[in-house]
This record gives C-alpha cells, structure tokens and sequence, in this order.
C-alpha cells in the first residue's frame, strides 16, 4: 500500500489473475449472466416500472453474486428500505423483514466465501469500529430500566448491526471503497425513482397532493421525510464523486490527454445519480430534508479547498447569494411559503398546551407536542431514559391533551434519545458524531483527489444527519444499513491515511 513514504492510491482492487484463458472465460460468463438477467427482466415490462426496475436489479445481482459478495450488498442495500411496504401492503407473514433477511443472506455468503478461501477474521481496533462499540456499551446500560427488552433490543441491534458491517467491510473490502459507494448509491437511485414515480402521479395520496397537480415522494418510506432522508444522506457523496471525476476529465482535457472510457462511464453514472437523488429530494417536499441538506452544503463548501480561510469564504459568498436571490423574489414562491410556514411556529411556541392548530400549523404543532412528551419522559428519567424503543409505549402517559398518537418517536432524534436513553445515552450519541466528524476530517488529508473527494461528500452526509435529527429520526426503515456502509467506507480511508502517514 505504501511506496517511497507514499499512499499507493492504485492499489490492484483484486487478486492477480491466474490465467488469460480463465480470465477470458470469467468475462464471458459474466457478460452471460448480464444478458440472463436482462432477459428476465425484460419480461417483467408489463409491471409497474419502479416494481419492474426494482426486481430487475434484484436479478442482476443475484446472478452476479458468484463473482462478488457486493453483488448481494447491492440487492441489501436496494430492497432494505421495502421493509415498511411490505409490512402494510404485503400478506406474507415473513419471521423476519426483509433488511434482516438478506444482511443474513449477505454475511452468510461472505463467511462462507472466507471459510472456503481459508482467510482468516481478524478484529482491528480502528477508531470508526472501536467508536461504534463505545457507543453500543453505553447505550446497554439502559436495558434493565426497560419495561420491554423486545423493543430495547430491536433498536440496540441498529447499532450492533452498523458495528458488524463496519468491520466485516473494513476487513474484507480494504481496496474495493468505490464498490461500496456505488452500492449506497445504486440503492439510492432506485428508491429515487420510485419516489419520482410518486410525484407524477404514481401515488394516489390525496393527503399528500401539494401544488395541486404532484404528490409528495416517498419511495419505499411510506412517508415524505424519512424518504427525503435517505436522498439528503446520499446526495453529498454523489455529488462530490461525481465532481472529482469531472476535475480528473478536465484535467486530462487541458494536458491534451485521452481520457479513460471507465472514468467517463463513472462520471456520467454518477452525474445521473446526483440528478435523480437531487430530483427526489426536492419532490418529497420535507422541510427537514432542504435545511439539512442546505447545512451539509454549507459544511462541504468549508472543507473543499485544502485552506479553510477559503473554504469559509466560499460558504459566506453561498450564503450571501441565497439570501439575495430570497431578498430579490428569485427562490419560487412555493418553496418560500413551505419554509416560512413553519418557522414562525417551531421557534415561538414554547407550549402548545392550549394553542390552536389549523391545517396549515398542525404537523409543526404535533411536532412541538412530542418534543413537550419527551422532554417530560427524560424528566422522570434522567440518567437512563425510559429504554431504547420505549418511547410509544411511555408515551400515553406522558401525552398532551388532543395528541393521542405516539407516532413510534419524538421526531427529534436527540430528544427521543434523552427519553429513551437519558443524559448518558444522549451523551455517547452526541460523542459518537463528534469523534466521526474528527475522524472524517482528519481524512481530508488523503492524497488519492477521489478518495479526498469521497470523505468530503461523507462529511456532509454525516451533517445532514445531525442537521435532520433535529427534526426526524432517520435510523428508521432499515436505513442503519445505509448509514453502516458509509461508515465501513470511513474505516477503509481512515486507515488508508494512517497507513500514509506512519510511512512518511
């Protein structure tokens, strides 16, 4: 990995190749399997097109699996986020939903593969991994004050979960990080899709009409804001993938050299990928969703010139056309009402005991009615909270007049977590996202432009995160998965750049 007190940043992404004529054959049975699962798709065509390019991407990687583990990861990562669909709409009584089954699918096949292969399990104490289980420790202490150990454990397995990818990706997919960013956005683009789908009129919601002609998006979700969500995660790292490559074309067009078709078929995948992610996060028309991704912009802006007086400059200069365009009348008025409408509520009221709400304040209003009830559950309960997941069973007894729907959270994540998990609990989580943020960082230092570019577009994702929360939790409808793989892409770096730098 090192040479000359150097990171090697083109490391071989794969073993060295025995033999031309096996490699000859492995080419022509993967390009078999590509025209197999084309084929079957195609007779899928009178589904619905976000069904049909669903399950056409489930085949693809199903029949791609033999080749890769991240085949499989693919297929995890796209169909997790059904979870909720299938939970309302489906009639199988599955033991498991589905994210579970195949993140079992997934490692099953990927220990099978390392048993067969001889390669040892190692456990590393990386900062990323050894952070997670940190954190994990912490959020146990709270299982004896929970009433219901079931719930306490569904929401402690996330973690545990996000741990275990960390380090199964960490260990295994040391050199193949581009693969696994293609895999979160891959996921991304489909859930997009079918999000898109919904807003020109694959929905049907009336509740969910807005301009009178469109429907909000929610993809898989089953709701607008977790959906905008996933899109506001995953857009930061499309964008800067894809901007690193357009960097890498331009550079090769002003040297006068020919530029490779593989870099021109990643810019482009990533370019469309950006466009369509984008596209959803607008349609689903979440507030939450256009002020975290506005911050994590904001915070990308800061950390792309390699000096931070200029990074500043950049995100101040942002800011200032914005708020010129917004002064000028130039931000459509749709957009304009659908932010002002609710900050007047969200930062006046400070107890909605006994104030009125109308169609156009209730969703600010019953936000605001359970951060009051979580607030009341973590007053009872300092220390350790009521227990992770305990929040709707604790809620009747803690709920406002004329609000009777626990809702599953307090639709502020950091609130929700000092309920469920008091000022300790609280305390890991916020210190988790520090040392992450410290972590990614440091990583900006690496001397690989798109590997630079990938950690920045995490910093931003890791952002919009904590801008979000503050409105939403987003460690719902198996989008911990998501969230797990970004990680195990920051272990890999991180340890790339350590690595680079012990050796200079």
């Amino acid at each position: 990995m090192a040479s000359n007190g150097r990171l090697s940043i083109f490391a071989r992404s794969s073993p060295p190749r025995a033999k031309a004529g096996a490699s000859g054959l492995g080419r022509r049975v993967s390009w078999f399997y590509a025209a197999v699962a084309l084929a079957s798709a195609t007779a899928l065509h009178a589904l619905p097109l976000p069904l049909f390019l669903l399950l056409a991407l489930a085949l693809i990687c199903l029949l791609l699996a033999p080749r890769t583990p991240l085949a499989l990861l693919v297929l995890l990562l796209t169909l997790s986020p059904l979870r909720a669909l299938i939970a309302t709409e489906a009639r199988l009584d599955l033991p498991l939903d589905i994210g579970q089954i195949l993140l079992a699918l997934y490692l099953g096949y990927w220990l099978a593969c390392r048993v067969i292969q001889r390669r040892p399990l190692r456990l590393r104490p990386e900062p990323v991994l050894m952070t997670t289980l940190a954190a994990c420790a912490v959020f146990s202490l709270g299982a004896w004050q929970s009433d219901h150990i079931g719930d306490w454990l569904t929401e402690w397995l996330k973690w545990a979960t996000m741990a275990l990818l960390i380090w199964q990706l960490s260990l295994s997919e040391r050199r193949n990080w581009r693969w696994l960013a293609f895999a979160v956005l891959a996921s991304a683009v489909g859930n997009a899709i079918v999000g898109l789908y919904i807003f020109f009129g694959g929905s049907g919601a009336d509740h969910l009409l807005i301009l009178g002609r469109y429907f909000r998006a929610f993809g898989a979700f089953g709701q607008p804001n977790p959906f905008g969500g996933f899109m506001g995660i995953t857009l930061p790292l499309a964008l800067m993938v894809g901007a690193a490559l357009l960097h890498r074309i331009a550079r090769d067009a002003r040297a006068r050299r020919p530029v490779p078709p593989p870099i021109l078929l990643a810019f482009a995948g990533a370019a469309i990928s950006a466009a369509i992610i984008a596209a959803a996060l607008i349609a689903s028309w979440s507030r939450g969703a256009w002020l975290g991704f506005a911050v994590s912009l904001a915070v990308m802006l800061v950390a792309l010139p390699r000096r931070l007086l200029h990074g500043l400059a950049s995100a101040l200069l942002l800011a200032a056309i914005v708020g010129a365009m917004w002064q000028a009348g130039l931000v459509p008025q749709s957009v304009v009402n659908r932010l002002t409408t609710a900050a007047g509520d969200l930062f006046t009221i400070s107890d909605v005991r006994g104030v009125d709400f109308t169609p156009a304040n209730y969703a600010v209003i019953e936000r605001l009615a359970h951060w009051q009830a979580a607030i009341a559950m973590a007053r009872d309960h300092p220390f350790f909270g009521v227990g992770l997941g305990g929040y709707a069973l604790a809620y009747d007894a803690y709920r406002l007049i004329n609000w009777e729907e626990p809702l599953g959270h307090a639709h502020n994540h950091y609130l929700n977590f000092l309920a469920e998990a008091g000022i300790l609990g609280l305390a890991a989580y916020l210190a988790f996202w520090v040392v992450i943020f410290r972590l990614t960082w440091r990583t900006l230092r690496h001397p690989d432009a798109l590997a630079r570019a990938a950690a920045i577009g995490l910093l931003g994702s890791w952002t919009y995160i904590a801008a979000h929360s503050v409105f939403d939790n987003l460690f719902v409808n198996n989008l911990f998965l998501h969230i797990g793989v970004l990680l195990g892409i920051l272990a890999i770096l991180h340890r790339q750049i350590a690595s680079a730098l012990k050796v200079e």
